[in-house]
């Protein structure tokens, strides 16, 4: 199964007030592990962007000016998309937000649901946590994923930060590292495996008189309730 997680960043809250996508990221999940393969572009929006975004991210204009437009990249990241299953945390946001950048390159172009399911990892933690917080930091913090980087909002860090945390959610394994360490054992205890010279002799246990008279006395009772067919005599 392919997967996409998927993030952006914006001029603004409101599409409604003309705000635009300026970075878009995404990571890759193949059968439930991370690829190598991700998205990401920073695009220029032709406005400015609000002060209060740009706490958030970081993202100046000025940085943006040599960027490529969304209509310059539409094509490549809809390749990247197409058929998958999207994971977006707080998925109205993000959808919204490209639905309207496919919206003004033409009809022609439809929806993102047209290209790609989606699932919303906010409702998915809601139902789990209900009356909790369910930002991407908190779920860092219950789920154990590291985001000691995430000093600024990035689409593509938060989209692999989301991967992870949408991994563990999931019960999935994120980290081939979850050996468990090997117990401390005996000085003398024996490992075949790291043996050096003879096997030491086996250490036999014998029966006490008391437990051999007990064993006789059951063995002559199941004889006797067995009619005298008892195997073990």
């Amino acid at each position: 199964m392919r997967q996409v997680v998927l993030d952006t960043e914006t001029t603004g809250l409101d599409i409604t007030q003309g705000h635009r996508v300026i970075e878009l990221g995404a990571r890759e999940i193949i059968d439930r592990q991370l690829t190598d393969r991700c998205f990401h572009h920073y695009l220029q929006p032709d406005r400015d962007i609000d002060w209060g975004a740009q706490a958030v991210h970081g993202i100046t204009r000025v940085f943006l000016q040599d960027k490529p437009r969304f209509a310059d990249i539409a094509g490549e990241f809809i390749a990247f998309i197409r058929d998958a299953e999207l994971i977006i945390h707080n998925a109205p946001f993000d959808v919204g937000f490209l639905d309207g950048e496919l919206k003004r390159l033409g009809p022609q172009w439809g929806r993102m649901q047209d290209y790609a399911t989606i699932v919303d990892t906010l409702v998915m933690a809601r139902t789990r946590y209900p009356g909790q917080k369910n930002t991407l930091d908190a779920l860092c913090k219950r789920y154990r994923v590291d985001n000691s980087k995430r000093d600024l909002h990035g689409a593509l860090l938060d989209a692999e930060i989301l991967a992870r945390i949408y991994l563990v959610m999931t019960g999935g394994q994120i980290s081939l590292a979850l050996e468990t360490p090997r117990p401390r054992m005996p000085d003398d205890w024996f490992d075949p495996a790291n043996a050096k010279g003879k096997r030491p002799p086996p250490r036999v246990i014998r029966a006490t008189p008391e437990e051999l008279a007990a064993h006789t006395a059951r063995l002559a009772a199941i004889d006797k309730a067995s009619g005298g067919k008892c195997l073990w005599k």
